[in-house]
């Protein structure tokens, strides 16, 4: 997969992982975090890796098929440049 999205996006820039990382940070934080303090408490600990992990998840499954299209596209042109 590393080698299709290197291929494809020759520019790729950092900032296009971190702002979705920043905001999957941000939204999570908000949601279990009412009250900030100097530390977390368990219930919000558990709340974030829950609310981080779901996210994650929902982008993992955006990028696969993101992929695949492309990888499907790349193949398709070739086909028909044939």
């Amino acid at each position: 997969m590393r080698y299709v999205v290197t291929e494809t996006f020759p520019r790729f820039e950092a900032h296009a992982v971190l702002t979705p990382c920043q905001n999957i940070n941000e939204k999570c934080f908000e949601r279990c975090v009412p009250k900030p303090g100097s530390s977390l408490s368990s219930g919000e600990q558990t709340c974030m890796k829950q609310c981080m992990e779901k996210y994650m998840a929902a982008w993992n499954e955006v990028n696969s098929t993101y992929i695949r299209r492309i990888q499907q596209e790349i193949g398709n042109n070739t086909l028909s440049n044939v």
